[in-house]
């Protein structure tokens, strides 16, 4: 008979910390007037539109290509069908990749240590990422490991790099959202409420491309030191 040991990390681990760094973000944005706020009484969502050139999207798209693999969502391989992208890790050390990154981060105005590497994806046609948070959930097999590793994710980055020609909608299930992909336009959300509990209402999903392809990539920012 096996014994589930106790994790160390409460199930709220981090409120503290996500509540800091939504406060933080909420100020800044607030003070940007490029900056969209979705109206939602239940998740705290921002648009930015023109975060990516034209150019910078397709150089991006071309880091994608190389280094795109079946993607994995820590339990679940590929053929969970779970979800069914291919994605990867660009090249960090990359000048290009760090220009990016380093938009995002002074947006956000989060600590760059905080970040993840940026994570590229590519849909083709009947590919999707099904419904999921990208907070992590307590009593996981990941749970104890991504807690000592910089904690809870607290905000995502993501933005769209080309266009569908069909499909491939971002939906906020739980809220009724549909967001259609706009080259160079950046989604920002809080995966916490104001009070740092983690949201269930960021339930979100990658819809499957029905024509064409379609290219986003994604930056998690955690409550601490990454890694």
């Amino acid at each position: 008979m096996t014994t589930k040991t106790k994790s160390d990390y409460p199930d709220n681990a981090d409120q503290s910390g996500l509540k800091r760094v939504g406060d933080s973000v909420r100020e800044r944005l607030a003070a940007n007037p490029d900056a969209y706020k979705v109206p939602s009484d239940e998740v705290e969502l921002y648009a930015i539109g023109d975060f990516m050139t034209a150019a910078e999207c397709a150089k991006m798209m071309e880091l994608i290509d190389a280094t795109a693999q079946p993607s994995r969502v820590f339990d679940l391989d590929y053929s969970s069908g779970y979800r069914t992208s291919y994605s990867g890790d660009v090249d960090p050390h990359d000048p290009f990749v760090k220009k990016i990154s380093r938009r995002i981060d002074d947006l956000l105005d989060i600590d760059p240590s905080f970040g993840e590497a940026i994570q590229g994806q590519r849909y083709m046609p009947g590919q999707e990422f099904q419904p999921h948070n990208d907070w992590f959930h307590p009593g996981t097999t990941y749970w104890d490991l991504e807690m000592g590793a910089g904690g809870q994710r607290s905000y995502t980055a993501m933005v769209f790099l080309n266009e569908v020609e069909a499909g491939g909608t971002t939906d906020f299930t739980d809220i009724g959202l549909s967001i259609e992909p706009k080259p160079g336009v950046m989604l920002a959300w809080n995966n916490a409420y104001p009070d740092g509990l983690c949201n269930p209402k960021t339930m979100h999903a990658g819809r499957p491309v029905q024509a064409g392809s379609k290219y986003i990539i994604t930056k998690w920012y955690r409550t601490k030191r990454w890694g």
